[in-house]
């Protein structure tokens, strides 16, 4: 059994701040032993239920977060960017499950530290329609490659969100958001059990995934006019109004191209992508 685990990092266990999260914040070194011990808890649950082969794509801002001898030996990490599939990379048609570790809610949302991506530079995203942020996108990305997300662990939001999108996966709320950057937390040995036990019990019984479409629309509002205006120079993106674009495809190309919008974005606005 293969499983894949994508960890970001807002909706880890005890974190509420940009001072938790961000490089060079007073208690980010805190907040990336935080993050180790949840993607511990799940990797012990995968290998609990029987995971032969673990691997963990660190997914937050530089995505060098997570320190390898943190982690747990059975994983193997990727680690550091720029990764073609970003909050994917490494996912296959080869992997069994998805337990995305540590994901938050969308922009929009008033979920702890809530965002789509690229922190404030995304107002907002949709997917055939659909409002998607984060785990949506993850979500359907995913499905495309046959691939089930069986477990999403962040904030009560988080979960919710996952919910909406597929109410067979398993959530773990580890904190329950008051406002953006507050939020009442599960004490951190209840939150690593309750990772750990959600991990094996869903990977016990074998599960399939949805049939993804063919082709999706992805169309997503920048604060930036100037951001839009000049992704309109690649192939297939197309304008809905000053600040919105959007494209077709199949996924997981779609989230590819995603992911050089997001380098466009960066590299005009002076804002990496977050994520």
């Amino acid at each position: 059994m293969r499983i894949y685990i994508s960890v970001d990092m807002e909706g880890i266990t005890g974190l509420v701040d940009a001072d938790d999260v961000q490089p060079g914040g007073r208690d980010y070194e805190h907040g990336r032993q935080m993050m180790a011990e949840d993607v511990n808890a799940a990797i012990r649950g995968a290998v609990a239920a029987g995971a032969t082969h673990v691997t963990v794509n660190d997914a937050h801002g530089p995505m060098r977060n997570l320190l390898p001898e943190a982690l747990h030996p059975a994983a193997r990490l990727i680690r550091g960017k720029p990764k073609n599939m970003g909050m994917l990379d490494g996912l296959s048609a080869g992997h069994d499950a998805v337990l995305c570790v540590g994901y938050h809610s969308r922009a929009g949302t008033l979920g702890v530290l809530s965002h789509s991506f690229m922190g404030h530079e995304i107002e907002d995203m949709w997917l055939d329609g659909q409002p998607v942020g984060e785990i949506g996108l993850a979500h359907a990305t995913a499905a495309a490659l046959g691939v089930p997300v069986v477990v999403l662990t962040g904030d009560d939001r988080a979960c919710e969100e996952m919910t909406e999108w597929d109410a067979s996966v398993t959530t773990v709320a580890v904190k329950f958001a008051h406002d953006r950057f507050a939020a009442e937390l599960c004490p951190a040995d209840e939150a690593r059990a309750a990772i750990e036990k959600a991990v094996a019990a869903s990977l016990v019984s074998p599960r399939t995934t949805s049939t993804a479409s063919e082709s999706a629309t992805l169309t997503v509002r920048w604060q930036s006019a100037s951001v839009a205006s000049a992704l309109q120079g690649i192939p297939g993106v197309s304008a809905t109004d000053f600040r919105t674009v959007q494209a077709q495809g199949a996924l997981p190309d779609l989230y590819r191209q995603f992911g050089v919008w997001m380098r466009v974005a960066a590299s005009m606005t002076n804002q990496p992508p977050y994520c």
